[in-house]
């Protein structure tokens, strides 16, 4: 299947989707979230608060547009996952990749991660927002192991799982702190079929 050629309309919807976001990082980063209005950012991506109200629903979401991204790259881990490695196994080995390749980040990454952890207006969205996941990864882990979509095991895993990352936050070794809560899940879900 080829892909259709992207228009020239939604081309421009793209670019000003994109300056609009990277003008918001560009001011976070230099003068604080908290220190940054929507005009500034609409004046500095060159385009009306209306517009940029157009692309984003409010301030927080300036800082967050990767959100398909991450929830494909979670779905992915579960149903491309390697014959035999069981759910919770290919839960645990995205998420510590994930926050290997957060801790090896280019600098301009780890400052924009450093403002979203000091800042706790965008912690609390970015949480919110990576938990909304939890319907298309339960979905996922129902789909490949045969389980109904509502199965209370299969809606806990998505929910523990996920819940993870939050828990880790400010360990010393979240990798280590990773691999122990998902033993636990793997302890705990063994019976359940989920492999």
């Amino acid at each position: 299947m080829t892909e259709q050629p992207v228009g020239r309309r939604e081309r421009k919807k793209a670019q000003t989707r994109r300056a609009i976001s990277d003008a918001a990082l560009r001011l976070f980063l230099e003068r604080g979230y908290d220190q940054v209005s929507v005009k500034d950012v609409a004046d500095a991506a060159d385009v009306a608060v209306t517009t940029l109200f157009k692309h984003f629903p409010g301030k927080e979401a300036l800082v967050f547009d990767e959100d398909a991204n991450l929830e494909a790259a979670l779905v992915a881990a579960v149903r491309d996952r390697a014959p035999g490695v069981p759910v919770v196994e290919a839960l645990r080995e995205h998420l510590v990749a994930v926050r290997s390749a957060a801790d090896a980040a280019e600098p301009e990454m780890r400052a924009f991660l450093r403002l979203v952890e000091s800042t706790p207006a965008l912690r609390e969205y970015g949480h919110r927002m990576w938990m909304r996941h939890e319907a298309a990864l339960a979905r996922a882990i129902a789909e490949t192991t045969g389980a109904a979509a509502d199965d209370l095991t299969v809606v806990a895993l998505a929910h523990f799982a996920l819940q993870a990352r939050s828990l880790v936050h400010g360990r010393e070794d979240p990798a280590r702190a990773l691999n122990e809560i998902f033993a636990r899940l793997a302890d705990g879900w063994g019976d359940f079929g989920l492999a």
